[in-house]
């Protein structure tokens, strides 16, 4: 009696061991599933498509044009390169340059089974084909993390072989994978350096609301204030200018005859006059300044609108420094009227060049 009853103890347990076998639930997706997740979350994959029925590869080229394509059957196994098919076709991925033979590939896949290493002894029915842009790789490594009940946690497997062929590198140079377990009470960053570039402000104002001044340089403290793109140099020509380009162009041609730039100053499309005044007074404000270039293309700029800021700066500063004056383009003629019945000592130059030259020898 006692033995049948324990006979049933183990019986009993076996079959609560089978059933909680069989409530284990690993999500397994798809290469193409998995793809999607990865550029849903930003990580670059190549361009693909899914087809489902062969006759989506028509006119494939129209809708899909690379320099060559991939055609992968998506089976959850791996090993597909090297597989073949029950009707005799040989490899689950192919390469071609011609976006005619996509389809006949695609014909011999969708609906036949696939037979991989890793796939029963009668193979899996392929129901779905990724075509996708062929990459050229460089080197292949391998790179995964796990949760390991050996270790009670994650665990890091990588190895500078394999990708595709990693099962044979584990199986012949098994010292190539290595294993990293994880504590995940002991991981500790003791070091970081994170910088961010200017353009990502607008969209994130809390990490830019951190930035530590006490290291940069007041002046560009205060033009980044009232929306001025000021770099202080080490020459003695100071340089008011609208727009990057012109502004590196000015500096350029300072250079060309002789002379050093003191800064670079950008104003933008949209200065104004109080801007103006900001952008002397930071000018001003470096001592090695020996003459002042103002080189203004109107474009969205109203050179009326610097030429009186000009004037104001200048009579406010008391401006002791030679100054050069360039306007060209919208409203420039005003502009230039607006200078002269002012009474100041200004340079005018015609063009770039001269403005340089005249900004060179004042300095």
């Amino acid at each position: 009696m006692v033995t049948t009853l324990c006979t049933v103890g183990r019986l009993y347990q076996r079959s609560i061991n089978q059933a909680l076998r069989l409530q284990v639930r690993n999500l397994n997706l798809l290469e193409c599933q998995s793809k999607v997740l990865l550029q849903n979350y930003g990580i670059n994959v190549q361009k693909f498509v899914i087809i489902e029925n062969p006759d989506d590869a028509k006119d494939l080229e129209s809708r899909f044009k690379v320099d060559e394509y991939v055609i992968k059957a998506q089976i959850l196994a791996g090993g597909r390169g090297l597989g073949y098919f029950d009707n005799g076709f040989e490899g689950g991925v192919h390469l071609t340059k011609d976006p005619n033979k996509v389809l006949p590939i695609c014909e011999k896949m969708v609906g036949h089974k696939l037979v991989t290493k890793q796939t029963p002894k009668d193979g899996i029915v392929v129901k779905k084909v990724m075509i996708a842009e062929s990459v050229q790789i460089v080197r292949e490594t391998y790179f995964s993390i796990v949760m390991d009940r050996t270790h009670n946690g994650p665990v890091i497997i990588a190895s500078p072989s394999g990708g595709t062929d990693i099962e044979n590198v584990a199986k012949s140079t098994p010292e190539l994978i290595k294993t990293y377990p994880i504590d995940i009470g002991q991981v500790v960053s003791i070091d970081a350096k994170i910088n961010f570039d200017d353009n990502a402000q607008y969209r994130q104002k809390a990490i830019f609301h951190m930035e530590d001044f006490s290291e940069t340089d007041p002046s560009e403290v205060i033009a980044a204030e009232n929306n001025l793109n000021y770099v202080r140099l080490t020459g003695n020509i100071g340089c008011l200018v609208n727009g990057a380009g012109l502004a590196m162009a000015t500096m350029d041609i300072i250079k060309l005859h002789g002379g050093e730039p003191a800064n670079f100053l950008d104003v933008g499309g949209g200065v104004n006059e109080k801007q103006v005044l900001t952008a002397f007074k930071i000018l001003t404000s470096d001592p090695n300044v020996k003459s002042v270039l103002v080189n203004v293309f109107g474009g969205i700029v109203n050179c009326a609108i610097i030429a009186t800021g000009i004037v104001n700066a200048t009579k406010s500063l008391e401006l002791k420094v030679p100054l050069v004056v360039r306007l060209e383009g919208t409203n420039s003629e005003e502009g230039k009227r607006i200078l002269m019945s002012s009474g100041l000592r200004i340079e005018f130059a015609s063009d770039l060049d001269e403005a340089a030259r005249k900004a060179v020898s004042k300095a």
